[in-house]
């Protein structure tokens, strides 16, 4: 994977690593790490190759895992010609904050526990929100990323938005969410 040099200072901190420490792994010096991410510096492409490599390979196993392997499958999703009251039975049969509205098994826009509240505070009848349907209401399409992406790249995402949609060969197959990152964490030990 290649980090962008914007992204460099946040991953290098995430893993506890100093500017000495990237640099060594990385071949170059520690005052050039300092310029990159000051935004000082413009590398070229092998150096961002070296730097991304260097972080990678100092990632716990966890971190380099695939999107794949933390994924929530089968996925839960709705249709948009569902009414809203479908919606929300299946969010709490599931116990989950948002759903996919796919069409022919294709995203199209998504719903979630926000959109729903948003939509709850601008109507006098509740009862006619719930016989609206999903498209009515809808918000744009979760973003999607391949099975095989690595789980920083689901973290990035997470950071920004409820959920992220996974795809195999052009169609919806999973689903991640900021739970989902958790079982890369392990049993908890009693503190």
């Amino acid at each position: 994977m290649i980090f962008k040099p914007s992204e460099i200072k946040t991953i290098r901190t995430r893993l506890r690593l100093t500017q000495a420490e990237l640099a060594r792994r990385a071949g170059v010096t520690q005052a050039y790490i300092a310029k990159i991410e000051a935004g000082e510096a413009d590398p070229r492409l092998s150096t961002i190759e070296r730097i991304s490599k260097a972080l990678e390979d100092a990632m716990p196993k966890a971190q380099r895992a695939s999107i794949r392997e933390i994924m929530s499958s089968p996925l839960i999703y709705v249709r948009p010609s569902e009414k809203v009251a479908q919606a929300v039975q299946l969010m709490r049969t599931h116990d989950v904050s948002q759903l996919p509205v796919l069409e022919g098994g294709i995203q199209v826009g998504s719903i979630t526990d926000g959109t729903l509240v948003k939509n709850m505070a601008s109507v006098d009848d509740l009862q006619k929100l719930m016989d609206k349907t999903v498209g009515e209401i809808m918000e744009g399409p979760l973003p999607t990323v391949g099975e095989d992406a690595d789980v920083e790249t689901a973290y990035r995402l997470l950071e920004h938005e409820p959920a992220v949609l996974v795809v195999s060969h052009g169609r919806a197959a999973g689903i991640v969410t900021k739970a989902d990152l958790f079982k890369l964490a392990g049993p908890l030990r009693k503190q």
